[in-house]
């Protein structure tokens, strides 16, 4: 049981920096530039589940809080007032959410997992795009009207991440048995 543990462990670091390493690795697109930060915080909630999968987000997430440069555009506790924010909350909850639906399956197939990606993608962007309308029009003053950030936070990154969910779904049908099997 120790064995698995600690194994746990590691596979929660490696996602924590594959998450980091996903922030800097940016696909250009002809809308907006695509990062694998989605694919890689998919991918722990798929391979980890719903808890060891958010734990390795949220170690992330601290990292770059206390100052660790982990984030697009460097880290600290200041980082919260940044619009973006909110879609690393989102990546948090996605994540859970992700690994909450491909848990309840012992043998997940491509619909669910595509379902669990879907699910995942859409709680990022919801907290995304409502952390960055409050913290524009409240905090920042800058007072950006609805629409427009919803087109620019939901609407136009949907293609690429769309792809992202289905790379993840044909993906973690081949890996998620491997990796259940070293998890407690």
């Amino acid at each position: 049981m120790q064995h698995k543990k600690t194994t746990s462990l590691l596979l929660c670091a490696l996602f924590t920096a594959l998450v980091a390493m996903g922030a800097f690795i940016r696909i250009p697109t002809p809308l907006v530039p695509l990062t694998l930060q989605l694919w890689c915080t998919t991918m722990a909630g798929m391979l980890l589940g719903p808890k060891l999968g958010a734990i390795s987000v949220l170690v992330y997430v601290l990292l770059g809080l206390i100052g660790v440069p982990v984030f697009t555009m460097g880290g600290g506790i200041g980082y919260i007032f940044q619009p973006t924010f909110g879609y690393l909350i989102g990546f948090i909850a996605g994540t859970w959410l992700t690994g909450l639906i491909v848990c309840k399956k012992e043998q997940p197939d491509v619909k669910c997992l595509l379902l669990a990606a879907f699910a995942g993608m859409f709680a990022v962007y919801i907290a995304g795009t409502a952390y960055c309308y409050l913290i524009s029009r409240f905090v920042l003053g800058t007072g950006t009207a609805f629409w427009p950030l919803f087109v620019s936070c939901f609407i136009l990154p949907f293609p690429g991440d769309a792809v992202l969910c289905v790379v993840s779904a044909l993906l973690g049908k081949r890996l998620i048995p491997q990796i259940r099997s070293y998890l407690p």
